[in-house]
């Protein structure tokens, strides 16, 4: 299903120009997206003019829009796991030489996550100031090098796949309690593996970073363009390095239990730019049917 709201555009003043208030149709799918999900947006504008194109920002990241049909405008957008009931978004639309914004919010639902209780040595569950030192420059990096896919190309045409065909022991957003203190919320969704078996690119993208991690250990994250980005945890060997192109379904690594773990187990990422989403909502909007 899907969910439309009508918005108002702003006429924007452009030299001695102005555009009358025009109106623009916003459809997300799924319908009521929740906290933590990519969606995909539809936009139809009303205007009498062609729209040449669209330029937008949802919840403070990049919206990268192609047109799917004379009319449609299409986008994918992440919603942050923490925070109100509505996300902000603006666009920006291209009308010749001149262009309209509108500024409107899209209504979200609040995912009820779960929490578990975790036993871990105490210096990773308190790590001391140089471990937490090095856990912030390596947050830095990762949110670094995840931005940037906002500045690739789509490089991925297939739907996307799981990395492994195990079992999930652990769903996206659950609250992390660490020896009796709350820490973290898991940001990924867990499979199960033994050292050594095979992890798998979820598509094709490249290589944006090969690096040991004090938490998430060995780890390795691929650009698949427009803003998205998947990660790969814990692994005990990495078997590709940065700047490689990979295809859908390539062996990139292996599972292993690197960083702050209780045993072996991939730990998969997907983000949308500096946002980290639930890789289950990426797969019920783009994988395999």
């Amino acid at each position: 299903m899907k969910a439309a709201v009508t918005a108002l555009l702003g006429a924007a003043l452009l030299g001695s120009a102005r555009l009358a208030a025009q109106e623009v149709s916003i459809e997300t799918e799924p319908a009521r997206p929740a906290r933590g999900a990519l969606i995909r947006l539809r936009v139809t504008p009303t205007s009498v003019e062609p729209v040449t194109a669209i330029e937008g920002e949802a919840a403070g990241e990049p919206l990268h829009f192609s047109q799917t049909d004379p009319v449609i405008w299409t986008a994918l957008a992440g919603i942050p796991v923490e925070g109100e009931d509505s996300i902000a978004l603006t666009l920006v639309l291209f009308l010749g030489e001149r262009r309209d914004t509108v500024r409107t919010r899209l209504a979200v639902g609040r995912a009820d996550y779960p929490s578990e209780r975790l036993k871990v040595a105490p210096t990773m569950a308190n790590p001391d100031s140089a471990a937490r030192a090095r856990i912030a420059r390596e947050i830095a990096l990762a949110r670094q090098v995840s931005r940037a896919a906002h500045l690739s190309p789509r490089r991925w045409s297939e739907p996307f796949a799981l990395p492994r065909d195990s079992r999930i022991t652990s769903g996206f957003g659950t609250a992390r309690i660490y020896n009796g203190k709350l820490l973290s919320r898991h940001l990924g969704t867990d499979f199960a593996g033994s050292v050594g078996e095979p992890v798998r690119a979820a598509n094709a993208g490249r290589v944006a970073l090969v690096a040991p991690f004090y938490l998430a250990g060995n780890v390795i994250y691929l650009d698949h363009g427009e803003g998205l980005i998947s990660a790969y945890f814990h692994l005990s060997k990495t078997l590709v390095k940065q700047g490689d192109e990979v295809a859908k379904g390539q062996i990139i690594g292996r599972v292993g239990q690197s960083g702050r773990v209780t045993g072996p187990h991939l730990h998969w990422v997907m983000r949308y730019g500096g946002v980290t989403i639930d890789p289950m909502s990426v797969m019920a909007l783009l994988g395999t049917p």
